[in-house]
């Protein structure tokens, strides 16, 4: 078996109806895995641009992707505030799709906040003043849903007495303060502190942990000023498309990352 083969494997993707999200759900289908997928829809219904109707869109597009390669699939509308969701996340998949041994948290409950609303970031954006709300919404799906589910992953691991897994959350920033964004950052913080705990406590399951930090990404949100910008920064190179950041994701998870984990991988 090709060591960039997922074959028999069976992966759990968050946010997969668009973006990141649905492109790796893809590349891991091709590489061999059955998968599940999570969406909730959160595009605004007053905006018909293609950011919005890609948010506002269910797991549908993704799972007839994921199928076109002959592999299973399945979507699952999921808000990841409730903490319960990651275990049933996991009874429902692994009910219909067998054990899953690879998990990439990619969902985010973005909201643009900030201690100084009255300033536009470096792409002419403006903020709303840190609120409880816009700080529970980012903790609760990026880090505490995080946690919870790599909790559930290997609970279940060890309960099967398995020894191979893989884990993929996704960031931006590595740890530090995020102005203009600044629950966003902290969420993130505690995700990448999370996936880092993990790859040491997990690896000797045989579970490889790490942090994927894309460079800008088109995900239909991509405007002139943000093109700009990242022309003319240095620590910005490149424009993604979702498929270039999934392939690094699916050679992560296959047995040829095998020997990469507990790392902040960024990506230019």
């Amino acid at each position: 078996m090709s060591s960039l083969s997922l074959s028999g494997k069976v992966a759990l993707v968050t946010g997969a109806n668009h973006g990141i999200g649905a492109a790796t759900a893809i590349a891991l289908a091709e590489l061999g895995a059955d998968v599940a997928i999570t969406y909730l829809r959160t595009g605004d219904p007053d905006k018909t641009d293609d950011y919005n109707t890609a948010r506002a869109a269910d797991g549908s597009g993704t799972v007839t992707s994921v199928t076109a390669l002959g592999r299973a699939a399945l979507a699952i509308e999921a808000d990841l505030t409730d903490p319960n969701v990651p275990r049933r996340l996991f009874d429902r998949a692994e009910d219909e799709l067998g054990p899953i041994s690879v998990l990439v948290h990619n969902a985010s409950g973005w909201h643009k906040d900030t201690f100084a609303p009255e300033l536009l970031d470096a792409v002419n954006r403006a903020g709303d003043m840190v609120t409880e709300s816009s700080i529970d919404s980012q903790l609760q799906v990026d880090a505490r849903a995080g946690a919870l589910l790599m909790a559930e992953l290997i609970t279940r691991h060890r309960a099967r007495g398995a020894d191979w897994g893989r884990i993929v959350t996704m960031t931006s920033g590595e740890g530090r303060g995020f102005p203009g964004e600044v629950s966003y950052g902290a969420a993130k913080a505690a995700l990448i502190s999370y996936t880092l705990s993990a790859a040491a406590e997990m690896a000797a399951d045989g579970v490889a942990a790490n942090v994927v930090y894309p460079p800008v990404t088109d995900t239909g949100w991509i405007t002139p000023e943000v093109e700009q910008f990242v022309a003319d920064d240095f620590d910005h190179h490149h424009i993604a498309k979702p498929n270039e950041v999934a392939e690094v994701i699916g050679w992560l998870c296959s047995d040829a990352g095998r020997l990469v984990t507990g790392n902040i991988i960024r990506l230019r």
